[in-house]
């Protein structure tokens, strides 16, 4: 039986993704929450894909945001993702979403089981820059902040991984830059759209200017840094296409719940009601 080639490098990568770039086209990722989602994902020509924990709860008609509570072990569940994910594709970089504020996890030996397992690089999810108010200032006070999710980025960095990096504010998206980002992500918040979409979210036009203000934020501590925007209403081809053109200093696009549950929610409604209008 043929084995899974090794998984490409970081650098090549990069390598990749800014040769794409400079020909004039956007780098393109998505979640797969499924081996199924990850083999459409290399079909399709897609970057890179990411297993994130919530994957799991979307592809099993759970809201996203059920990855952000305590209904399983984040980083156990992506593990145990990567046994039906990565012996799947053949060529496609696969990233591991990593929870960086784990407390009950030694993270640079996790993350050498990481790069073990098969996967070229990290990003942090579930992540605290989704939250705000008291609990974001609860959860920095107690030792299970952002400042984690850096130290982890600049750990997986060190071991030569990928890493890509979801920010919220400009000091977010500075501190991961500095810390050696590969890609950083503005996340403008859950998905809208679908049967299980957000319908609290930023509008688009505030998108296109707040996905600006992250990417010039990291850019000032490293020009290099690739920037690829998700979430909130940029919830299909059309509105990545019109964000991607609006705002120069975005290179790309990174969407889960709209690369996986919004395409097959469309396609298994329309494709069973094609049987229950047969006629006898």
């Amino acid at each position: 039986m043929p084995t899974r080639p090794a998984p490409p490098t970081r650098t090549e990568i990069l390598t990749r993704l800014r040769e794409k770039v400079a020909a004039g086209h956007p780098i393109i990722g998505g979640g797969a929450g499924t081996g199924l989602s990850a083999k459409c994902a290399e079909a399709a020509g897609l970057d890179f894909i990411v297993i994130y924990n919530s994957g799991r709860y979307r592809m099993a008609g759970r809201s996203s945001m059920a990855g952000l509570m305590p209904y399983g072990d984040a980083n156990a569940i992506v593990m145990e993702m990567a046994g039906e994910v990565l012996p799947v594709v053949d060529r496609i970089p696969v990233v591991a979403g990593v929870c960086g504020s784990d407390p009950f996890r030694l993270m640079h030996r996790f993350l050498r089981e990481v790069k073990d397992a098969g996967f070229s690089g990290v990003q942090n999810y579930p992540t605290v820059c989704l939250f705000d108010g008291i609990i974001r200032a609860n959860l920095e006070e107690t030792g299970l902040g952002f400042d984690r999710e850096v130290d982890m980025i600049a750990q997986a960095r060190e071991l030569d991984l990928l890493t890509c990096t979801y920010v919220a504010n400009p000091d977010e998206a500075a501190a991961m830059a500095a810390a050696g980002a590969d890609i950083v992500v503005p996340h403008m918040g859950l998905t809208t759209s679908g049967m299980i979409g957000a319908q609290t979210a930023l509008g688009l036009e505030e998108s296109k200017v707040k996905v600006g203000e992250l990417a010039r934020a990291a850019r000032e501590k490293n020009p290099d840094v690739l920037v690829v925007c998700h979430g909130g209403p940029i919830a299909g081809p059309e509105e990545a296409a019109e964000v991607i053109g609006a705002v120069p200093e975005v290179q790309g696009f990174l969407g889960a719940s709209s690369m996986e549950r919004l395409p097959t929610e469309v396609a298994m409604v329309e494709h069973m009601s094609r049987y229950t209008r047969i006629t006898l």
